[in-house]
């Protein structure tokens, strides 16, 4: 039986939704964040009130909250030329990825992560991965996170869990999941809570912007991670409101 875990926490709307997932599954739960030079270094900043702001608002979970870990991973930065780790202009490439693609990242991120994990005694790695609003990233496919768990747990001669709750479904979904997440935790305004605690902590633009509140968050508003979460969250108010479901601007 599994009870302990590690998240791949970069303060965004889908870490964090993975984050309140696993604190609602495992008796103990980590996090990790990597240090890539990335534009949006504000990221780094973010994720640290996000964990704050849940060990205020959610009891429960702050109790199974442990320890919080940031590695330097610079040199994916110096080897990617990409609009993630350069100030250029997001585009599409003639591969059919989109420039904000960093090659390798994913597969460093989980096998520091497990790396990490063995060293700490954690059984299960999750992230936040998924197919759905993934705009072709290969490293972020669910044949590669099986190809990974395989390959670490024969290289570490330890069985690792790789878990991707948010593997098959798209942003709307995710806001969705955050809201029943919330309402199953003891903590007072419920799912509604944890909603509004990502709305306006966690940050996902790709540009780092922080200066523009809308109703989804901070951000740009333009980039493709800025676009996504916007889509995702007017079809979850949508939805939300057809389903009588009580939410907040």
């Amino acid at each position: 039986m599994h009870t302990t875990a590690l998240v791949l926490f970069s303060g965004g709307q889908d870490s964090t939704t993975c984050l309140a997932y696993a604190l609602s599954k495992y008796q103990r739960v980590e996090t990790v964040a990597f240090d890539y030079r990335q534009r949006h270094h504000i990221e780094l900043d973010a994720r640290l009130n996000v964990l704050r702001e849940l060990r205020e608002r959610f009891p429960a979970w702050a109790a199974k909250l442990g320890e919080d870990h940031l590695l330097d991973l610079a040199v994916l930065g110096e080897v990617s030329d990409t609009s993630l780790t350069r100030d250029t202009a997001i585009a599409m490439e003639a591969s059919g990825l989109p420039n904000s693609f960093v090659p390798g990242r994913n597969l460093l991120f989980l096998t520091l992560a497990a790396a990490l994990a063995y060293r700490r005694g954690l059984q299960v790695i999750v992230t936040g991965v998924c197919e759905t609003d993934f705009s072709g990233y290969p490293d972020c496919r669910d044949d590669t996170m099986k190809a990974m768990q395989l390959a670490l747990s024969l290289g570490m001669d330890r069985r690792f869990l790789i878990e991707t709750p948010l593997m098959w479904i798209d942003k709307a979904a995710t806001w969705r999941m955050a809201h029943a997440l919330g309402a199953q935790a003891d903590a007072q305004g419920g799912g509604q809570a944890l909603v509004d605690l990502i709305v306006e902590h966690t940050h996902t633009c790709y540009l780092g912007e922080r200066s523009q509140r809308h109703a989804w968050g901070y951000g740009c508003g333009s980039c493709p991670a800025c676009a996504l979460r916007a889509k995702g969250f007017a079809a979850y108010r949508e939805y939300s409101l057809l389903a009588g479901i009580s939410t907040r601007l």
